[in-house]
C-alpha cells in the first residue's frame, strides 16, 4: 500500500521492447521524463536498452534490461511488478498490449491498475476478413485486463468506446507530451533545394513505397524526398528507388536523433500509412509551419489536418491524389502554415489519472 504521504500513483512501472526508434517508445520517454520530474518515480522494463532512442533515457529513470529483445520476453513483467511492487503499470502502445493481458493474467486482481494508450487504429480497413474478425475480437477483451484507456483526441476516444466495449468513464482524451528540439542531436543533411520529408520506420504499415513511386510522377522533377527512419525495409526500398532510377533524388539516412529541424526545413511533410493511431509526425510537421499530406489512416488524421491551410488529407491507396496533393503545395509561392502549438498539460493529466485509477485499485 502507498505511504500516506505519497500520491497514490507515486511509482509507475512502464515497459518497451527495445529502444530502437518509433513513436510509441520516443512519447513514452518524453512521459517518463515529465513524471520523474514532477516527482514520481518510474521503472522501466526493456528488452534492451541498445538504440538511438537511448540518448533520450531521461536522469533518475531506474531501468531493468532483461537482454532479451523479443515480444516474449516482455512476458516477464509480471514477475518484476511483483518484485518492484509498483503503484500501477502503463502499457504505452497498442503493440504492448498482449504484454498487458499475460501481466494481468499472472498477477490476478490483486495486482496494480493497467493503464493502456491507444497508439494505433483500432479500426483497420486493410485487414483481411477473417484477419479483422480477429482483431476486433481480441480488441473485446480489452477491458478484461485494462483498468482504463487513454486516447490522445476525442474521435480515438470514441473508436476505444466503440470498438473495445469500454464504458466512457474508462477512457480518457490526453495528448501525447509535444515534441522539443533535443540539445546534442546528431544534425541530419538536408537534400539539395527543396525537399518532402517523412519521419517513420522503413515498415510496411507506413508505405514509403506510395511515396516514392510518386516522385517521377511530380510536375516539379527537382523535388527531392528525405525519409527519417530505419526498419526490415530498408533493401526493398533501395530497390525501388534504383529501379525508379532516383538514387539522387530520395535519401534514407536512417534514425534521426531530432527529426524537427529537417521537418522545418521540408516544404511539406508526408504520411503515407496504412494506419495509425494519432500520428505525431503530423503534429510535430505543423508546430514548426510545415504543412502536411497525410492519407486518411485513423480517425484523428482530420482531428490535427482540421483545415485546408494545414495540409491536405488523401485515401489511403490512390496514387493520383497523392500526386495532387504533393503538387499542390509544391506549387512556387505556396503559403506556409501559422506554427501550431498544443495546448494543455499532458504530464499534469496524466499523473492526476494515474492518482485516480490507483486509489481506486486500493480502497
Amino acid at each position: 500500500m502507498p505511504h500516506p504521504t505519497l500520491p497514490p500513483a507515486h511509482h509507475i512501472l512502464t515497459f518497451a521492447q527495445t529502444l530502437r526508434g518509433g513513436g510509441v517508445e520516443r512519447a513514452m520517454l518524453r512521459m517518463a521524463a515529465g513524471w520523474l520530474e514532477a516527482g514520481r518515480r518510474v521503472t522501466l522494463m526493456l528488452g534492451s536498452r541498445d538504440g538511438p532512442l537511448a540518448a533520450e533515457l531521461p536522469d533518475g529513470l531506474r531501468i531493468i534490461e532483461l537482454g532479451d529483445t523479443r515480444y516474449r520476453g516482455l512476458l516477464r513483467l509480471a514477475e518484476h511488478a511483483r518484485r518492484e511492487a509498483p503503484d500501477l503499470i502503463f502499457c504505452p502502445g497498442n503493440h504492448y498490449s498482449g504484454v498487458a493481458a499475460a501481466t494481468r493474467l499472472q498477477l490476478g486482481r490483486a495486482g496494480p491498475a493497467i493503464v493502456g494508450k491507444v497508439s494505433n487504429a483500432l479500426v483497420r480497413p486493410e485487414l483481411g476478413t477473417v484477419a479483422a474478425w480477429g482483431y476486433r475480437r481480441w480488441l473485446r477483451l480489452h477491458p478484461r485486463f485494462l483498468g482504463h484507456v487513454v486516447a490522445m483526441t476525442p474521435a480515438m476516444a470514441a473508436e476505444a468506446v466503440a470498438e473495445m466495449g469500454l464504458s466512457a468513464g474508462r477512457v480518457s482524451v490526453i495528448a501525447n507530451p509535444p515534441a522539443r528540439r533535443v540539445p546534442g542531436a546528431a544534425p541530419v543533411a538536408s537534400p539539395p533545394g527543396r525537399y518532402i520529408a517523412g519521419v517513420g520506420r522503413l515498415e510496411p504499415q507506413k508505405r514509403w513505397d506510395r511515396v516514392i513511386a510518386a516522385l517521377p510522377l511530380l510536375a516539379d522533377q527537382d523535388i527531392s524526398l528525405l525519409i527519417l527512419g530505419e526498419g526490415s525495409l530498408r533493401g526493398a526500398l533501395e530497390a525501388q528507388v534504383t529501379a525508379l532510377g532516383l538514387q539522387g533524388r530520395v535519401f534514407l539516412p536512417g534514425h534521426a536523433g531530432d527529426p524537427l529541424p529537417s521537418l522545418e526545413s521540408a516544404t511539406v511533410a508526408v504520411l503515407a500509412s496504412d494506419y495509425e493511431g494519432v500520428p505525431g509526425v503530423l503534429r510535430e510537421a505543423l508546430s514548426v509551419g510545415t504543412p502536411v499530406v497525410s492519407t486518411e489512416s485513423s480517425v484523428a488524421v482530420r482531428e490535427i489536418v482540421h483545415a485546408p491551410d494545414l495540409g491536405t488529407v488523401i485515401p489511403r491507396d490512390d496514387p493520383a491524389a497523392l500526386v495532387a496533393a504533393f503538387d499542390h503545395w509544391l506549387m512556387p509561392g505556396r503559403g506556409r502554415p501559422a506554427p501550431q502549438i498544443a495546448g494543455g498539460d499532458p504530464i499534469r493529466e496524466y499523473l492526476a489519472l494515474f492518482d485516480q485509477v490507483a486509489a481506486q485499485c486500493i480502497r
